[in-house]
């Protein structure tokens, strides 16, 4: 399976910050807990986005959803934490019929 239109693919940089690395948001928080220990913080959140991207060229979707008004893919790849070493996690992708291509952090 191949996604198109990879290069239009979008991180938005508020979601990143107030919801998956956000220590105060409701959901958000526990995932924030999980990249702070991985060494991703508000402070270098420039670099969670670029390891969601390269995710995204280097690996296959693994699932694909598809409804009248997105098209959504599930991307799993490895990013770098503390001491060099990697961790696997699940991104999510959003292709919207009115906005186009960004990622969803779940």
């Amino acid at each position: 399976m191949k996604i198109q239109n990879i290069d239009k693919a979008v991180v938005s940089p508020d979601k990143i910050k107030n919801y998956l690395l956000s220590l105060s948001h409701p959901v958000g928080r526990f995932k924030a807990i999980y990249f702070n220990k991985l060494g991703y913080s508000l402070d270098n959140w420039e670099m969670l986005v670029d390891a969601f991207v390269d995710i995204l060229h280097n690996n296959k979707p693994k699932k694909l959803i598809k409804t009248d008004f997105v098209v959504k893919y599930e991307v799993s790849g490895k990013i770098n934490g503390k001491q060099n070493k990697r961790y696997k996690i699940i991104t999510v992708w959003i292709i919207t019929k009115v906005s186009g291509f960004i990622l969803n952090p779940i």
